[in-house]
């Protein structure tokens, strides 16, 4: 018997999960609707519909196209589904736009994993106290460089001014042109408020140095809010992260995200050409300095281009010393 010839017709195949092909096309969503997230816990989003403070607020979910995308407090998103805001609802997110500013930091100064803080914020308010803790430079320097970096507007903010004098800790940062607001136990925060109305301001600072003592004078309905918020992640106190809370409109509006106290700010991501690169008269001159320079002067790099500026009259010394103090911090 003459042996039998095969071909591909006798063999069978059973069509398996990832035999159909799949499109790269993906709706489009046109009648998605804008909203800023103010809270995340346990893989669901807190949204304010157009970032107006007096809409429901809304929690939604991530769709499966975005996959593991990283959503924090203040990433404007878009929204379908369920937008009602009634307990039980869940809508979904199926877009983020992209950010203008990024908080960012580290664990430490050697960890490659870099943590998104705030999203979208115009400005980081570094709350330190004058006494009771001492406040820290070094912590305050990490913080302007994280803000630098992440294109935010740095503010300091000392507090229990009736504790001490603030010129001291004040002075060492005129160079920058730093705006530094200072709060008393016994006065209302009236400066810092007309810092933050009308725009989206993240606060942060240590532990007991007053930042929460602020946030509940300048929003009364912050501990409700807050609770509100909890309920979403099923009893999970949220100080342990960010959140996003209206400003009253007697203030002129605005957000003020409330971050937990922190005990380290790594710098792992930025490099130091982010800080200098931050200002409108050093960003040019930086890019005469060699590779690899760090400028922070001689001896480490004996020809920054930021000497240069200050030979020629063009930098002020003390403006240079005080960025140079700031730099420090990434070394």
């Amino acid at each position: 018997m003459r042996a039998r010839e095969y071909d591909e017709s006798d063999v069978r195949v059973r069509p398996g999960r990832g035999s159909r092909p799949r499109s790269k096309r993906r709706p489009a969503y046109p009648d998605a609707v804008r909203a800023m997230v103010v809270a995340v816990d346990r893989g669901r989003w807190t949204c304010a519909l157009d970032g107006d403070a007096d809409r429901p607020r809304v929690v939604a979910m991530r769709a499966r196209e975005l996959g593991r995308t990283p959503i924090v407090v203040g990433d404007w998103v878009r929204l379908v589904g369920d937008l009602s805001g009634r307990p039980d609802t869940l809508a979904r997110i199926v877009r983020v736009e992209e950010r203008r500013t990024v908080l960012r930091r580290t664990a430490d100064d050697t960890d490659p994993f870099e943590r998104v803080v705030v999203a979208n914020a115009e400005q980081l308010v570094i709350v330190t106290s004058l006494a009771e803790p001492p406040p820290r430079t070094g912590f305050v320097d990490r913080c302007l460089v994280a803000a630098y970096a992440g294109g935010l507007a740095p503010v300091l903010c000392l507090t229990k001014a009736d504790l001490a004098d603030p010129e001291p800790f004040a002075e060492q940062y005129r160079e920058l042109d730093l705006p530094v607001v200072v709060t008393r136990h016994d006065r209302p925060p009236t400066a810092l408020a007309e810092v933050l109305g009308g725009r989206v301001s993240a606060l942060i600072g240590h532990s007991g140095v007053g930042k929460s003592t602020l946030v509940n004078v300048l929003v009364p309905e912050a501990d409700r809010a807050v609770g509100e918020v909890s309920a979403v992640g099923k009893g999970r106190h949220t100080t342990t992260a960010a959140v996003a809370l209206p400003l009253p409109p007697e203030l002129g509006g605005g957000w003020v995200v409330d971050t937990p106290g922190v005990r380290s700010f790594g710098l792992a991501h930025v490099t130091p050409d982010d800080v200098p690169a931050a200002f409108d008269d050093l960003a040019e001159a930086i890019e005469d300095c060699p590779r690899g320079c760090g400028h922070l002067g001689p001896p480490a790099d004996p020809e920054c281009a930021l000497d240069v500026l200050v030979e020629k009259g063009k930098l002020r010394p003390g403006r240079l010393t005080a960025l140079r103090r700031v730099l420090v911090a990434l070394r």
